[in-house]
């Protein structure tokens, strides 16, 4: 079993930045595909970003092309997502999900096998 956390999440002002970390816990031995979905108020959970086992791979989705990047710490499984530029419709609860091995990171939610509890990040305009 894994255990997923998020941390980071906050308010800022449109432009701005933050930077959500995410540390996995329990069997952690293994490599894991990481990836950050996220969910705005009345809307269905969306992919944002995501890397592969080995950091190698990174996929985004349109809308946070060039504002957003998502790194692979020092630790292993632990993923960040730095957010720059940010706009009011990137307001949403944001989810770490992790699936085992080093694979393309997908965007469908049934391919990650481990979430978090997510954490809100507001914008403000």
């Amino acid at each position: 079993q894994v255990h997923l956390v998020e941390s980071g999440g906050g308010l800022v002002q449109a432009g701005g930045s933050l930077r959500l970390s995410c540390a996995a816990s329990g069997r952690t031995s293994s490599t894991y595909t990481m990836g950050w979905f996220r969910q705005a108020p009345g809307k269905e959970r969306e992919f944002v970003a995501g890397v592969s086992g080995s950091g190698g791979t990174t996929r985004y989705t349109d809308s946070v092309k060039g504002r957003f990047t998502i790194s692979r710490g020092n630790a292993k499984n632990t993923v960040y997502l730095q957010m720059n530029s940010l706009k009011p419709e990137d307001t949403a609860v944001y989810y770490c999900a992790a699936r085992g091995g080093s694979w393309f990171p997908t965007q469908q939610e049934y391919d990650y096998n481990y979430w978090g509890q997510g954490t809100q990040v507001t914008v403000s305009s």
